[in-house]
């Protein structure tokens, strides 16, 4: 763990790490370059043999889309409560997009032009749901039903499936009741090859949402462009801001809930009270020995865990910004007073009172969010990003007139003397 505190002497230069960019090493890029080329030149094959290599499943027997007995056989969740939470998230998230998603709009321009906007969803897209150490069926939650209120007719779902080829059951049964329309058993930067790409299999994505490992995000970066990306959210991060009226157990239990996601984890601690930072420290160590999944809790707390004692708010709000967590927990006094400064979290989490794990699960938010400083630039998942837009410009007579001396100049100054003569054709005499 990684403690720093406004005495130390070289507090200044430990504090730069905080200001992250999103750029991989460059043999994890040329890693996951070697595995598009191999998805892209060789397709299915490709697929099968490195979902062997990485997950040591052999689906070339019953091939790479889960069948409709599988979905069957998922239908109903062994745990009745399951039943009961999957639906709740779901009509949270369904609330949420339809009132996020964008609408048509038109007015006038000083020259009397109408302009103006109108959406459609996306054609085809692929969504990857992570199912490495955990299941993640919350994700399943979080990003297909949101496709579904824009409108998007085809949602593929790919997903690592076990050594023995098969997918949690809970993870299909929320993915069948999400709206995907596709899903495929396969993971990696693979799966995002061929959602990409296309194989015999699987037919080609307009875009490409969800989360993801390294490999994953990393795959995501090097298909932009060729195909459609959301954001690039990898391995779970929060950073807590906190002042002396924080609670050090809540605070604690926070970190500790995003350090359970797997090693990669980045969790962190920024506050102004010496007496919360050392209690948050005991209690990171009580909490976590309690804790099931030991291995990821370990090494993020070893790892990928920082603690920061800084003189002001003011100052931990400049950090917190330079970091650009995905989330943040804002556990201070007057939260609503410091929201206004805070400029690049994936999402804003008020008060003591406000769990991030109740933000992964049901709020209604999508928890898709950009990670390793990403969120300087990117936001997080949103209904509109499953649209298109298009902008509409329609002129009459008097609007062409009146548009056309200020063409004209553009067109002298630029040297187009084909755009200027395009409108001064329409200009009436």
């Amino acid at each position: 763990m990684k403690i720093i505190r406004h005495t130390d002497q070289d507090h200044d230069k430990a504090l730069r790490f905080l200001n992250r960019r999103c750029l991989p090493p460059a043999e994890l890029r040329q890693t996951v370059a070697t595995i598009l080329d191999e998805v892209r030149d060789r397709g299915d094959d490709a697929v099968f043999e490195l979902t062997q290599r990485f997950d040591k499943a052999n689906l070339r027997p019953t091939g790479l889309e889960v069948s409709e007995a599988e979905f069957k056989a998922a239908a109903k969740p062994t745990n009745p409560d399951l039943e009961t939470a999957v639906a709740a998230t779901l009509e949270n998230v369904r609330q949420f997009t339809r009132q996020s998603l964008r609408t048509p709009w038109h007015n006038s321009n000083a020259q009397g032009a109408h302009f103006g906007e109108v959406f459609h969803p996306l054609g085809r897209v692929g969504i990857y749901v992570p199912g490495g150490t955990a299941p993640l069926v919350s994700t399943a939650l979080m990003t297909v039903p949101i496709a579904v209120e824009a409108g998007v007719p085809e949602i593929v779902v790919t997903t690592p499936c076990g050594p023995d080829g098969s997918v949690n059951p809970a993870l299909l049964y929320a993915l069948s009741q999400a709206g995907a329309t596709e899903v495929y058993k396969i993971g990696g930067a693979q799966a995002i090859a061929a959602m990409a790409f296309g194989t015999a299999s699987i037919r080609p994505v307009e875009k490409i949402y969800g989360p993801g490992n390294t490999f994953v995000v990393e795959a995501k970066r090097q298909v932009f462009g060729y195909t459609g990306i959301d954001l690039l959210p990898g391995p779970s991060e929060i950073l807590v801001l906190a002042d002396n009226s924080a609670r050090a157990d809540w605070v604690a239990a926070d970190m500790l809930a995003q350090a359970e996601h797997g090693k990669d984890s980045q969790v962190g601690l920024i506050t102004n009270s010496r007496r919360l930072l050392d209690e948050v420290i005991a209690q990171l160590e009580t909490q976590s020995a309690t804790l099931s999944r030991q291995e990821p809790l370990r090494h993020v707390l070893e790892h990928g865990t920082f603690c920061i004692l800084e003189r002001s708010l003011t100052e931990a709000v400049n950090l917190t910004n330079a970091f650009a967590p995905e989330h943040l927990s804002l556990v201070v006094e007057d939260p609503e007073s410091l929201l206004p400064e805070i400029r690049t979290a994936g999402a804003v989490y008020l008060g003591g009172l406000a769990p991030v794990a109740a933000g992964d699960f049901l709020a209604g938010p999508s928890h898709v969010l950009p990670t390793a400083g990403a969120g300087k630039a990117f936001p997080g998942l949103t209904a509109e990003m499953f649209q298109r837009r298009t902008s509409i410009v329609r002129f009459s007579q008097a609007a062409v007139n009146a548009s056309a001396p200020i063409v004209q100049t553009f067109a002298q100054v630029e040297g187009l003397d084909a755009h200027g003569r395009s409108v001064s054709l329409r200009t009436s005499p």
